[in-house]
């Protein structure tokens, strides 16, 4: 089983060697950003469990950053690193979506508890994914192909592979077009054209026998996005 992975982002160089130091310690792979610049591409293109985040910090705003993982990774823990005084940027962030708070300065042992907490009562990561079922066959993932009962395959691109990976992990939620350029293509969404997700989608859904008028797999949420159907796409 891989290590939880946790970014922590403060500007602080000796606050964040210490928090560094104590997670891997204490068994955590970690990433690190000393800017709200640097910052913000590793939240949202990075893979990790937990987000630790100063609001105050060069190059950027934490609370800007906060904002985008939410839009993008809405079930992602988060844990504001705040002074002491700073209450109205506490209550702030917990109303624009962070699961706790630690007060500088603050032990080694409560972040880590505070850190353990969060993890336990977040929602858990999806399962890695080898075979998924689909209407008439299944999606191998480990060969990259689809397999129908009746004989026929289609194989997928290593992209078209990672894309069906990511609906099916999170089937029956809409997934919205940045955060699969987010989590998928890894890149930042902001400005950037998500028509490629919508031919990738139309691609998949030719060689998954997906009627693109009336879709039953590859469903598309007005509004929202796209969602994987396990439910109806079961073979």
């Amino acid at each position: 089983m891989s290590k939880q992975q946790i970014l922590t982002i403060e500007d602080d160089p000796a606050i964040r060697r210490g928090i560094v130091d104590a997670l891997r310690f204490a068994g955590y792979a970690t990433l690190e950003a000393a800017r709200g610049d640097q910052g913000l591409k590793l939240a949202v293109a990075a893979e990790y469990d937990l987000l630790l985040l100063d609001l105050v910090l060069p190059g950027g705003d934490g609370f800007e950053i906060l904002r985008e993982v939410r839009r993008l990774r809405p079930t992602l823990p988060v844990i504001i690193l705040t002074a002491r005084g700073d209450e109205a940027d506490r209550i702030r962030g917990l109303r624009d979506g962070a699961d706790d708070y630690v007060v500088k300065p603050f032990s080694v042992k409560e972040l880590l508890a505070r850190v353990e907490a969060v993890l336990r009562r977040s929602p858990q990561r999806p399962l890695e994914l080898a075979e998924v079922p689909i209407r008439g066959g299944r999606i191998d993932l480990g060969r990259r192909e689809v397999q129908f009962f009746d004989g026929g395959r289609e194989e997928l691109s290593e992209r078209e592979a990672e894309l069906l990976h990511y609906l099916a992990a999170h089937g029956g939620r809409a997934i919205a077009r940045e955060e699969i350029l987010a989590n998928v293509w890894r890149i930042s969404p902001r400005g950037l054209p998500t028509r490629t997700i919508d031919m990738h989608v139309a691609r998949l859904r030719e060689k998954l026998r997906d009627d693109p008028a009336r879709p039953a797999i590859l469903l598309t949420v007005r509004g929202k996005g796209y969602m994987f159907c396990a439910e109806r796409g079961k073979g």
